[in-house]
């Protein structure tokens, strides 16, 4: 298979054409201009794809990009010119206005027909994704940024599903708007007008159980992995998995991490109770049910959280379910047994019931190749028939300057923190502001309070362009305030260094499977881990006694009289943050 193949020059791609229902054009446009990055990664999967190597391989296996059609970004700009919108992209509004202003549009007349067409001609449920400019370009981290709408797309009047599909349309446009958006392009170095946005509609990957619709694997899978554990080294990559739609693993959600390299070895779970009380409890899936609330502003509206024993109703576990015998104390493969379950995915990487492990790390080393760069893929899949849908490919940053820390640096007398978990590369100077979460406040039931408090003081250092070391507990950007702080990227768009760490009864596994560590670590931030087991801990004492500027309920903005000294070896995955000489 030649991988080495150039993208499709735009005048090239298939216009969507309502006559024409081709099942070899699984890629087709609506209008014109430029389709946006996420699309074009789609679309070079797509080429790698059409060779017949893998799909050789793996007869067994359906491979492929699922079935889209893009809407081009003449699209959005007409929409926003016509009804007036583009007083939204730098004025100061809320969320929900914005999101209320662009459902009060109307989109360009010429498109409706298109729109009107696709949907009488499709009945199972829709991913709505944004594909901008910006997004998923050559080291231009926007993953995550801006929206993704699921629509289940299944009412028998196929003007209610047109009517559906037009909301969550106007909904990806709207994001491009939204605050997390503006800010992360501050940060980023972006004005705000060279942003358009492409939308993808497409199909999603699933099937239908009950009400639920879902795939019983979603993954990201990463060729370089910046935490490796036991014998893996970081070039052996490291996979994500969850059951249901992958909404759980890019919000930071509970998953189950292991290497290419070494499949049967997971996470590192102290104990079966342990395992049993971290490993997966819910999932998401398409509601084909009644809907729960009519909201075209809100991106769940037609998602459901449901748990284990939904899906062992629904059959979808087989593949990926262990069980706890208690009287031998031990998990055992697969749902024989009686007793709690556990998302080991065993069966899959144990049992191999499928060839799946060495299929993603044939397909991460063909993308690799095509992209001369380390890269992060994303994927869903069903087992009956076996297919694997491929939904996103992007390069990842790997840290090339040369720093080298010993054990013996991170044990100075110096030091506000050390870390064997670091993540990042370079040597910082200039950071005199730390923000952080007061230990004796913090309080799990607060967390989302916690995100706009952090909000607040970031807006204001970013508007004194002063950057600043943040320390917070728990997996930053997690969705579950159970888990940590629910922030996004935008909320917290100034800090170039990050401290995760936990109290004795908040101590959870940190986690990178999301898109928000996909722009942290895209966009050079540091970041230091600071788990329960690190023999390394923080001086919070120094931290007290340093000079206050603003405190919260929740957090606190400090200023050190001199700068810190950070360095971070990214391939020791060593970092030290030295206090200043007084």
């Amino acid at each position: 298979m030649n991988t080495k193949s150039e993208p499709t020059p735009l005048q090239e791609f298939v216009p969507f054409d309502r006559n024409v229902n081709d099942p070899a054009d699984r890629i087709r446009v609506i209008g014109s201009g430029e389709i946006g990055g996420k699309a074009h990664g789609l679309v070079t999967l797509n080429q790698l794809l059409s060779g017949d190597q893998l799909k050789t391989t793996y007869r067994d296996i359906s491979i492929g990009v699922p079935v889209m059609t893009v809407l081009r970004t003449d699209v959005f700009e007409t929409f926003v010119h016509n009804n007036d919108l583009s007083r939204y992209r730098d004025g100061e509004y809320t969320d929900a206005q914005i999101a209320h202003a662009f459902q009060a549009g109307e989109l360009p007349f010429h498109i409706l027909g298109d729109l009107q067409s696709l949907v009488e001609g499709i009945r199972t449920p829709l991913a709505i994704r944004s594909s901008s400019l910006l997004e998923d370009a050559t080291f231009e981290p926007f993953a995550g940024i801006y929206a993704t709408k699921m629509i289940p797309n299944h009412q028998f009047d196929p003007g209610i599903r047109f009517q559906k599909l037009i909301e969550a349309i106007k909904y990806i446009f709207a994001s491009t708007y939204f605050q997390s958006a503006k800010n992360y392009r501050m940060a980023t170095g972006h004005d705000h007008q060279e942003e358009r946005m492409a939308v993808i509609i497409q199909d999603v990957v699933g099937s239908k159980h009950h009400v639920r619709f879902y795939p019983e694997l979603s993954g990201v899978a990463r060729s370089y992995n910046y935490y490796p554990m036991g014998r893996s080294k970081p070039e052996d990559g490291v996979v994500s998995l969850a059951l249901g739609l992958g909404k759980t693993i890019v919000d930071g959600g509970m998953v189950w991490s292991y290497s290419p390299a070494r499949p049967r070895i997971g996470p590192p779970f102290g104990s079966i109770d342990e395992l049993l009380k971290n490993s997966q409890k819910e999932f998401w899936a398409i509601n084909m049910g009644t809907p729960l609330v009519y909201d075209p502003i809100k991106e769940t509206e037609y998602l459901i959280q449901e748990d284990l024993a939904a899906a062992e109703h629904d059959g979808t576990l087989d593949y990926l379910c262990s069980t706890y015998d208690p009287q031998s104390d031990r998990l055992v493969l697969g749902m024989a047994n009686t007793g709690p379950r556990a998302l080991t995915f065993g069966p899959l990487l144990q049992l191999k019931k499928l060839p799946f492990n060495d299929l993603v790390k044939a397909i991460l080393a063909v993308c690799e190749e095509e992209l001369d760069n380390p890269v992060e893929i994303e994927f869903a899949m069903t087992f009956s028939p076996p297919s694997l849908g491929l939904l996103q490919v992007r390069p990842m940053v790997v840290a090339s300057q040369t720093i080298q820390l010993t054990e013996d640096d991170l044990v100075q007398d110096d030091l506000l923190a050390a870390s064997e978990n670091a993540l990042g590369n370079g040597i910082l100077d200039d950071i005199q502001d730390v923000v952080y979460v007061v230990p004796e406040r913090f309080d799990l039931a607060g967390t989302r309070k916690i995100a706009a408090e952090l909000a607040e003081i970031n807006a204001s250092l970013v508007g004194e362009n002063r950057p600043y070391l943040l320390i917070v507990f728990g997996r930053l950007g997690s969705s579950d305030p159970w888990l940590g702080i629910p922030v996004n990227w935008g909320q917290i768009s100034g800090t170039k260094v990050i401290i995760e760490t936990y109290q004795d009864d908040f101590n959870v596994e940190m986690s990178q499977g999301s898109h928000f560590f996909h722009n942290l670590t895209s966009l050079g931030v540091n970041y230091l881990a600071l788990p329960k087991t690190s023999q390394y801990k923080l001086d919070w004492d120094w931290l007290k006694a340093q000079t206050e500027i603003q405190h919260t309920d929740f957090v606190r903005h400090i200023r050190t009289a001199k700068p810190l000294s950070i360095r971070i070896d990214g391939r020791s995955s060593r970092g030290i943050i030295q206090k200043p000489e007084v």
